[in-house]
């Protein structure tokens, strides 16, 4: 009586294929995210001498997170003083921690990537697994959240918010 051994197929590992497919598509992420050199201008992220626009925010996203650049983004009047409002298409959220003090962040969590979804109490609130941020730096104030959240940078100007970046 003979048996049958099982002998695997030769070739790599179903784990070594899986792996290899994530880290391909992670490099083409990071390629597709990543910034450009070619604007050669210069640009200090300060708005140009006699403007009456001032920036807010600081630093940039790095990246596809402040889609729509240029377009208003809301009036000064709908940041309410002491929290801030969510912009869920852009992926920003703007807060205003003192009068006329207005500031940007990314709107995803440095945890796993969900959404914020509120801004209150002085805290920006992702409802996934319940890290906050300070409204003031995007600094982590609660949660599992590694990091901060990204500045965003805006340009303020009159009663209109900007995104600049």
């Amino acid at each position: 009586m003979t048996s049958a051994s099982f002998h695997p197929a030769t070739g790599p590992a179903r784990r070594t294929v899986v792996a290899a497919a994530g880290a391909a598509s992670l490099g083409a992420v990071l390629a597709a995210c990543g910034g450009s050199d070619d604007d050669a201008s210069g640009d200090t992220g300060t708005a140009p001498s006699g403007s009456p626009s001032r920036e807010a925010g600081g630093g940039g996203s790095g990246g596809g997170e402040n889609a729509g650049a240029g377009a208003a983004l809301a009036a000064t009047a709908d940041i309410p003083e002491g929290g801030g409002k969510v912009f869920p298409d852009q992926k920003v959220v703007v807060t205003q921690p003192a009068a006329g003090d207005f500031k940007a962040f990314s709107a995803t969590c440095t945890h796993q990537g969900c959404a914020v979804k509120s801004v209150a109490d002085g805290l920006i609130n992702c409802p996934c697994h319940n890290s906050s941020f300070s409204i003031t730096d995007g600094s982590v104030q609660g949660g599992p959240a590694p990091k901060p959240l990204p500045a965003v940078q805006i340009t303020v100007s009159g009663d209109s918010i900007r995104l600049t970046g």
